[in-house]
């Protein structure tokens, strides 16, 4: 019988934490590597007293079509470390997490999320909460035994059982919102949901319709589609203006792949930035202090809407330790959400005929889209129009070797910040101002003396460069974002577009 360690298994497969759990190219998590995540995720939550033996672990998947295999090989893993699998299907990652947050057992979502097909991922769960960055040391330094027969060659298991039947969570996910905001509150609007190949793309349709909205289905895909809610594609963009512009809807509504990342577009087919919407949620539930990364559009301050705002890195497990420790130290409800429209209700809440919703520390997709369509305050424009005019957008550069990414950032962070704000200038100078301030709390984020925004950071799920710019309108925050990553590559002297 062999053994290995996570950390030793991570370097032979090039299968790696990212900012949500691990993830990797398809062809690089075999069975076995798959296996090896959950033994050593599951040893470790034992570790800590959280898992029992003979304990329940709950499991589900996104629609890619690598999901079920992986889905497989991590219910093996619960079954050879002697626990009960609870397969929930295929379905949210905010409803498995409800229901495991629920039950106080451990769970694994199979998912890569808005990354493309060739590509998946796993998101783990203690009993209470998503994994943090702390976890990841422990679950690296975890010791896994393969069995001499249950892997062939390849790294496939040899004797693939068929998935055990299925437990609902949906209904309880579904139940959540229509008692948090009642059945009717919805009636009278319509809305157009696109499917695409989202997980909750038929559980987001029953939660409207359960709400009294009228549904427009549209867009459904059998093929994966990489949705990306924080870097909308030309084509959704282009599909959203077509869709209502004929058809009289209030809203259009998505999702990402596992259904745990909003995407929602007003009246006029024009999708709301999630940190926008991040904005116009918190300021809807009542919340007094929010926790957003550092790339979130500045209107939150701005606003003077919330009592407290702190700023983390980017990456939903940074936003979750920030909400405990805000929840340790401070009164009043507590949320955040990510520049790619997640939402994170760090703290109960109450809703319509003194119905109590629980808190719900990971991505939620739903919860901010209807705190802003049950709104009383006229069309999603005209909600839109009370916040600062700040906007953002993001664009980025696909298969940025790491190599690259260590160069840039040696080069961007070298010296001391004269040297550094000079080199700004000298790369965004002519087009955006003089550097004044640089935030270095995750990549390179900085703020120049028109009061515009440029931020370069590493993806830290798939190889690309991340350029975020923030302006006073939507179309200089464009033209920052794509001025910007063309003079970052000819420095590297690389000719590169944008995806």
């Amino acid at each position: 019988m062999a053994r290995i360690s996570v950390k030793d298994l991570m370097a032979e497969s090039g299968v790696a934490f990212g900012t949500s759990g691990a993830r990797g190219l398809v062809s690089a998590m075999t069975d076995r590597v798959c296996y090896g995540y959950a033994t050593g995720f599951l040893s470790y939550v034992r570790e800590l007293g959280e898992y029992p033996a003979g304990g329940r672990v709950a499991i589900a998947g996104d629609l890619r079509p690598s999901t079920p295999r992986i889905v497989a090989a991590c219910i093996q893993a619960v079954r050879d470390l002697g626990g009960e699998p609870v397969f929930c299907g295929f379905v949210p990652t905010p409803a498995l997490a409800l229901y495991s947050f629920a039950e106080r057992i451990p769970s694994i979502m199979v998912t890569g999320s808005h990354i493309p097909a060739d590509r998946n991922g796993i998101k783990f769960y203690r009993p209470t909460s998503e994994v943090l960055k702390d976890d990841e040391a422990g679950m690296a330094a975890q010791m896994v035994a393969f069995g001499d027969d249950t892997f062939d060659a390849s790294g496939a298991l040899r004797e693939a059982q068929a998935l055990p039947a299925i437990v609902d969570v949906e209904a309880a996910y579904l139940e959540r919102y229509v008692q948090h905001f009642g059945a009717g509150a919805l009636r009278g609007k319509r809305v157009g949901v696109y499917q695409h190949s989202a997980v909750g793309r038929d559980l987001l349709d029953r939660i409207l319709r359960g709400l009294g909205a009228e549904t427009v289905l549209l867009g459904r895909s059998d093929t994966f589609v990489p949705v990306d809610t924080e870097a909308i594609r030309d084509e959704d963009v282009a599909l959203a203006h077509e869709w209502a512009s004929g058809m009289a809807l209030d809203a259009i509504v998505s999702t990402d792949g596992d259904s745990d990342r909003p995407l929602l577009a007003d009246e006029a087919g024009t999708w709301l930035r999630g940190d926008v919407l991040g904005v116009l949620a918190a300021r809807r539930i009542k919340a007094e202090t929010v926790v957003t990364p550092v790339s979130s559009n500045t209107a939150l301050e701005l606003s003077g809407a919330i009592p407290r705002c702190f700023r983390t890195r980017i990456g939903s497990p940074y936003v979750v330790a920030a909400m405990q420790e805000a929840s340790r130290t401070t009164s009043g409800l507590v949320c955040g959400y990510e520049a790619n429209g997640g939402f994170l209700l760090g703290s109960d809440c109450s809703g319509v005929g003194g119905t109590r919703t629980s808190a719900l520390p990971t991505r939620d997709a739903v919860l901010p889209m209807l705190l802003v369509l049950t709104a009383h305050d006229g069309p999603l424009s005209a909600q839109l129009a009370t916040l600062p005019p700040r906007f953002t957008f993001s664009d980025r550069l696909t298969d940025f070797a790491s190599e690259l990414g260590t160069r840039l950032f040696a080069l961007l962070e070298a010296g001391g910040m004269d040297q550094r704000l000079a080199l700004q200038n000298e790369l965004f100078g002519a087009f955006a101002g003089v550097a004044v301030t640089i935030d270095d709390t995750d990549g390179i984020r900085t703020t120049f003396d028109s009061g515009e925004i440029i931020h370069l950071r590493r993806s830290g799920n798939a190889p690309e460069l991340r350029c975020y710019a923030e302006a006073d309108t939507a179309e200089r925050a464009a033209a920052l974002s794509r001025l910007a990553l063309p003079r970052v590559m000819a420095k590297l002297g690389i000719a590169a577009g944008a995806d």
